[in-house]
């Protein structure tokens, strides 16, 4: 895709989808209605609930080389085998934009020509925090209907390899192979098999080379009002398929759109209970860590069946 044609997609969907704040939901979180949270409730017919995070990493490998820190504070060895109380306590630290752990950006999270999601000037982000547009603005979390697309499944693959790209056509035929339409509000998952790759052959520098979305699959986003977006891996594809953008699926969906977006999650086993329950819709409740100024947090989606 030519740098010509992605600056006409982006222009374009930012003109589409350009609107002011409702009720404090910005971008397109204002999707996310009172009425379609109600209504996201009747997908729960099991009772199930299912993770969406991976557990965190806090052992260095190739798409991890600073892994979370997690260190024990207490009890000290001397209090191990002491009478009366004593308290285990830790201590935890990590990068949350990187390429292993899950975690949602904010809007805040991509500078473009100068400038965040709705025009709002660079300079908002300081080093002691983000004055606008942070993870702050979904500290109440983000609950409504998720939607599981599996491309890798719809192929008749475990997996997408790395540099292969999800298409709105992919989207599309996806829906309709799973009997399932995605609709505005919705909290729209799309499988490319990252993790069970990960897992079965070992991790790699996905920096360099991943399975995402192509560009234009993000205009499948406005067109269908989708109010997140979350993917098992970066949801970029690299190597970037346009010249001079490396990621233009964050730049065209956090940037222009305003949708908050969730990266290397983990969907093997919400998979398997949607596939069990022939249905892939289901209630989704998002809560993102109340970090006032930050530009993301590690997450633990969860969705129930």
């Amino acid at each position: 895709m030519s740098t010509r044609d992605f600056r006409a997609l982006y222009e374009r969907l930012r003109g589409e989808t350009a609107q002011p704040a409702v009720d404090g939901r910005w971008g397109a979180l204002r999707h996310v209605t009172p009425e379609r949270v109600v209504a996201a409730v009747a997908e729960v017919r099991l009772g199930r609930t299912v993770s969406l995070a991976a557990p965190i990493e806090t052992v260095p490998g190739p798409d991890d080389p600073e892994p979370a820190v997690h260190r024990m504070t207490g009890p000290a060895p001397d209090d191990l085998g002491a009478q009366g109380l004593h308290f285990a306590t830790d201590r935890f630290a990590m990068n949350v934009h990187g390429d292993a752990d899950s975690h949602l950006d904010a809007l805040c999270h991509v500078v473009f020509d100068g400038e965040l999601y709705g025009g709002v000037p660079a300079g908002t982000v300081t080093p002691e925090g983000a004055r606008a547009l942070s993870v702050g603005l979904v500290a109440d979390g983000i609950v409504g209907r998720g939607v599981l697309l599996d491309v890798p499944r719809l192929r008749g693959v475990p997996w997408l390899e790395p540099g292969d790209q999800v298409t709105w056509d992919d989207l599309s035929a996806a829906e309709a192979a799973q009997g399932v339409r995605v609709g505005p509000g919705d909290l729209l998952f799309v499988r490319v098999g990252h993790r069970l790759r990960r897992t079965e052959l070992g991790p790699w520098d996905a920096a360099t080379a991943r399975a995402g979305l192509h560009p234009t699959a993000v205009g499948f986003l406005a067109e269908r009002k989708v109010a997140v977006l979350g993917g098992d891996g970066n949801n970029d594809t690299a190597p970037s398929p346009v010249r001079g953008i490396s990621f233009p699926v964050h730049v065209l969906a956090i940037h222009a759109m305003g949708i908050p977006l969730m990266d290397y999650l983990q969907f093997e086993d919400l998979v398997a209970v949607c596939a069990q329950a022939g249905r892939w819709s289901f209630l989704c409740a998002v809560a993102p860590l109340r970090l006032p100024g930050a530009t993301g947090s590690p997450v633990n989606p969860i969705a129930v069946l």
